[in-house]
């Protein structure tokens, strides 16, 4: 193996390391940042119930506060924001 092959792999080691530790400190900001009393699982996506859709889910919430299945313009999921705005949404 030469000096080359072990750098690429130590620098490919760190890389992937950093990266992990990265997502998991956004992941820990967003629960954070959006802390609710919402139950959550363990990978901090929110139980609600879509009002859409009528069934349980499991979502996690964008930068704004929305649920990843948000569509914008349906009346059901604005409501849905505005209800996870005000503490009011139902859940599971």
């Amino acid at each position: 193996m030469t000096d080359g092959d072990r750098l690429a792999r130590f620098l490919r080691t760190k890389l992937e390391g950093a990266g992990r530790q990265y997502e998991q400190a956004r992941r820990e900001f967003q629960r954070g940042r959006y802390e609710t009393d919402l139950p959550t699982d363990d990978q901090g996506r929110v139980h609600i119930v879509c009002r859409r859709h009528a069934e349980k889910r499991a979502v996690s919430l964008d930068g704004d506060g929305r649920p990843t299945c948000y569509e914008s313009g349906h009346p059901d999921c604005e409501g849905c924001v505005d209800d996870i705005a005000d503490g009011r949404i139902e859940t599971w």
